[in-house]
């Protein structure tokens, strides 16, 4: 009997391995902005989001100091999408008194619709309103899950 429920356990063990979350990172390096975020997703119904974070350093010299390199998490994802294949992250920074009104945003979609690749690659958006200079920018992106 003892081998059995040690046996049972096991199984069990393994079976939960089998559907083990899935974790996505990406990054960018150009010359308006260099950054790298991590999101993870449980595996089970919804691809509920279980982790955020990530760090942003804008290169640009016409932006307030609070917005030049930032650090974000979950508080500060507003829209998420990981299925099938595709990630869709939409991040966003209000930098408080000290950006002088402005507020970041910054939007990566990675990945390809029907395939599951541990190395995939996509494009960024990234702007800067509300203040005297807006910014613009956008590239690409390279992704990869684990």
């Amino acid at each position: 009997m003892h081998r059995t429920i040690l046996a049972l356990m096991a199984f069990c063990s393994a079976a939960g391995a089998a559907h083990a979350d899935t974790r996505f990172f990406c990054s960018a390096d150009d010359k308006d902005v260099r950054f790298t975020v991590e999101s993870g997703f449980e595996a089970g119904g919804g691809h509920k989001l279980n982790h955020f974070r990530g760090a942003l350093v804008v290169k640009s010299g016409d932006i307030p100091q609070a917005l030049k390199k930032i650090a974000v998490n979950s508080e500060n994802l507003t829209h998420h999408w990981s299925h099938d294949g595709e990630l869709r992250l939409e991040v966003f920074y209000d930098g408080g008194d000290d950006a002088r009104g402005q507020g970041l945003s910054l939007v990566v979609t990675a990945g390809q619709r029907g395939k599951s690749m541990t190395a995939f690659s996509g494009t960024y958006e990234l702007a800067i309103e509300g203040g005297v200079k807006p910014l613009a920018a956008s590239g690409k992106v390279s992704c990869g899950s684990k």
